[in-house]
C-alpha cells in the first residue's frame, strides 16, 4: 500500500479502544461487549491494553451491519466463525493448488511449448519463455 510504514499491513494492532470505536462508529463499552463475547478479539499489549487493527474495525463494522439487520450476537459470532473458517480453507485450497502445479511441472514426460513471433519453441517445464508476450502451451507426455 502506498505511503504505508514497513512492517504494517491490516492485522497490525494499532488502535486504542477510542480510536478503533470511533472508526467504527460504536461506543468503546459496545468493542468491550464484542470482545468478552468473542465477537472481536483485540490484540492485547504488555499492560493488557487493547490494541485494534484495520482488520477489527472491518470485523466490528460487519457485527455493527448485522446487528442493525436483526441478527441476534450468537448468529453473528456464529456467521463470523463459519466467514472465518471459509477464508481459512480457501487460502489452504490456494495452497494446494499452487503445491499441485509444482508438482505437475516437475514430472518427467511435460512438454512446454512457448510461440511467439519467431515460431514454436519447446522450454524445460517451470521455465518463461524468453520473449515477452509469447503464448505457452502445456501438454501432458502421450503415453501409448
Amino acid at each position: 500500500m502506498l505511503g504505508q510504514p514497513a512492517g504494517l499491513d491490516e492485522s497490525s494492532p494499532i488502535f486504542s479502544i477510542a480510536a478503533a470505536a470511533e472508526l467504527a462508529g460504536l461506543h468503546a463499552q459496545t468493542l468491550r461487549q464484542y470482545d468478552r463475547l468473542g465477537l472481536v478479539e483485540p490484540a492485547r499489549t504488555a499492560g493488557n491494553t487493547r490494541r485494534y487493527s484495520m482488520r477489527d474495525v472491518g470485523r466490528l463494522k460487519q457485527v455493527q451491519l448485522l446487528s442493525g439487520e436483526g441478527v441476534s450476537l450468537e448468529g453473528i459470532r456464529r456467521i463470523l466463525d463459519m466467514s472465518d473458517e471459509n477464508r481459512e480453507l480457501r487460502e489452504r485450497v490456494r495452497e494446494l493448488e499452487g503445491a499441485l502445479a509444482d508438482a505437475v511441472m516437475q514430472q518427467t514426460g511435460r512438454r512446454v511449448f512457448a510461440a511467439g513471433h519467431g515460431g514454436i519453441t519447446s522450454i524445460r517445464a517451470g521455465a518463461r519463455p524468453s520473449r515477452p508476450g509469447a503464448v505457452v502451451l502445456w501438454r501432458p507426455h502421450r503415453r501409448d
